[in-house]
């Protein structure tokens, strides 16, 4: 596929099979990811992969914190959601739940839902991105950048991919699971492995905004 086909046909997996990816494939993903342009070429970005158990163990011991312990992210998480980015919110929400059948009242259901985040979604594989505390915000937008490259390169060797900012919002907890040391925050994870294609969910998709709406020409 060309550049743009990866881009229009990547989407975030939300049902994997428990399949696991070989090292030579895993390495190759992160080998071409690593290429990610960074300011001063500092390449802020560490990953924590795990396979086998460790996935398993880090899925039960990140559902049982959330489930009894509050938010403790490393990074600002947004303050509000408001006009535009409301409703781009609300529309992929909404739209996840469609494909579910889940009805906008059934909070059980979207809670049953939402905790299946922290279940990484049966992937096999987590990838935890952390950067230099000292870096800042621009070492967190270099991992953004990192981050995009991952999941493109995933994509062009067929492996399905979701990144979670929602496990970034229990920083503290996974700061102690992996005994990260001070200097590194967590940004973000990324689960991946192979897409279960029977699951409804993996036939959602997001819409995006045009051009005109991001983009503003200034010739004068």
């Amino acid at each position: 596929m060309t550049f743009e086909e990866l881009l229009r046909s990547r989407w975030s997996c939300r049902a994997f099979r428990d399949e696991e990816l070989s090292d030579e494939l895993l390495d190759d993903i992160f080998r071409v990811a690593q290429r990610t342009a960074s300011w001063c070429n500092t390449q802020p970005w560490q990953v924590l992969l795990t396979r086998g158990a460790a996935t398993k163990r880090f899925a039960e011991s990140l559902s049982a914190h959330v489930r009894g312990n509050p938010p403790s992210p490393d990074l600002e998480m947004p303050a509000e959601y408001r006009g535009v980015y409301r409703d781009r919110r609300r529309g992929a929400g909404y739209a996840l739940y469609a494909s579910l059948g889940i009805d906008r009242q059934d909070m059980p259901a979207r809670e049953a839902q939402m905790m299946r985040n922290y279940l990484f979604f049966g992937a096999p594989h987590v990838a935890v991105i952390t950067t230099d505390r000292l870096q800042g915000t621009y070492g967190a937008i270099d991992c953004g950048g990192y981050v995009a490259n991952v999941l493109t390169a995933a994509r062009e060797r067929g492996v399905a991919t979701i990144p979670q900012a929602a496990i970034a919002v229990y920083s503290g907890h996974v700061r102690e699971f992996f005994e990260l040391p001070e200097d590194r925050l967590v940004v973000c994870a990324i689960s991946l492995g192979y897409a279960d294609e029977s699951d409804p969910v993996n036939g959602f998709r997001t819409e995006r905004a045009e051009v005109a709406d991001a983009v503003t020409v200034v010739d004068r």
